[in-house]
């Protein structure tokens, strides 16, 4: 029987943050490696009837412990290891996430009657960050599409707008971060209603841990890692295209779109190649994440140099 989220202990009570802390070491400046010990053992709540989704790649998948202890989650530090110990502080409980805007019938959802939308799946995607790392992830949860058509957007929606949680007593602020909060994402209506795109409420078989986006983020696995927001509590229907949080904050780095490209490189640093946590060479980007034959045709004639 699956247990309610409004009867699971939040993570704070359970983590012993002590002897979890996360150390990771680049040594690609000496001998191109990654050092990535062992920490974080099981933390999350165990979920029941999850069924193996065709949508899952053969890549060797990455272990928990990296998964769960090198994160890019700004509202709790800078550092990809602050994260793991200082998100904790995240109330996930309880957690309601509105569905707004150019709908027909707005609703909010608590995360029980979430859960109840779908059977819950696990998928197997690549996930790709815009600084050069890689991961492959069995992800936990449903078609985004799922929980969108319980709306009914309307012939004006274009856009999906989505907003992170924010507590600036338990978050770093603005200047701390170097990002406006709340923090805000956006999918083209058509992107967003993609099979592909998944609401995730778990991963390892096990709820989210909190520095992985708990209880409710998105996944979407052909873009880089910062369009899979965390944590989130807004979803907005939109007929003109919404802001987002790193184009906001540097427009000539991070378009829109953010589709995984390795013929355009970041103005940084070469997008070419990536570095799979855990392995010592690195390996080719493949265009989309390799989710080409998925998804291309939703970019069909547009030049995705300019709109990257």
């Amino acid at each position: 029987m699956q247990i309610p989220y409004s009867q699971v202990t939040p993570q704070r009570d359970y983590l012993e943050l002590s002897r979890r802390r996360f150390i990771f070491r680049s040594m690609a400046a000496a001998a191109g490696a990654l050092v990535l010990p062992q920490l974080l053992t099981g933390s999350g709540v165990k979920l029941n009837g999850v069924v193996k989704s065709s949508y899952r790649v053969d890549d060797k998948m990455t272990p928990y412990d990296v998964v769960t202890g090198y994160n890019n989650f700004y509202e709790f530090g800078t550092s990809k290891d602050q994260p793991a110990k200082l998100a904790q502080k995240l109330q996930t409980s309880p957690w309601t996430v509105s569905i707004e805007g150019e709908v027909v019938k707005p609703r909010t959802l608590d995360l029980d009657q979430v859960m109840k939308l779908a059977p819950l799946e696990e998928r197997v995607y690549r996930h790709r960050c815009v600084e050069g790392w890689s991961i492959v992830v069995p992800w936990i949860g449903f078609s985004l599409s799922t929980i969108l058509k319980q709306v009914e957007p309307t012939s004006k929606a274009k856009y999906v707008a989505f907003q992170s949680s924010y507590d600036k007593k338990t978050m770093l602020g603005s200047f701390q971060a170097g990002i406006e909060f709340p923090y805000v994402e956006g999918l083209r209506l058509d992107e967003a209603m993609h099979p592909l795109a998944l609401l995730c409420v778990g991963l390892y078989g096990e709820s989210l841990p909190n520095q992985n986006g708990a209880p409710l983020r998105l996944v979407v696995p052909w873009k880089y890692g910062f369009k899979s927001i965390k944590s989130v509590v807004k979803i907005r229907f939109m007929e003109k295209q919404p802001p987002t949080t790193w184009n906001l904050s540097a427009p000539s780095e991070y378009g829109f779109y953010s589709n995984v490209n390795p013929e355009v490189d970041h103005p940084r640093w070469s997008q070419a190649k990536e570095r799979r946590l855990g392995e010592f060479l690195k390996r080719p980007t493949l265009k989309f994440n390799g989710y080409g034959d998925q998804v291309a045709t939703l970019y069909n004639g547009m030049d995705l140099r300019r709109y990257n």
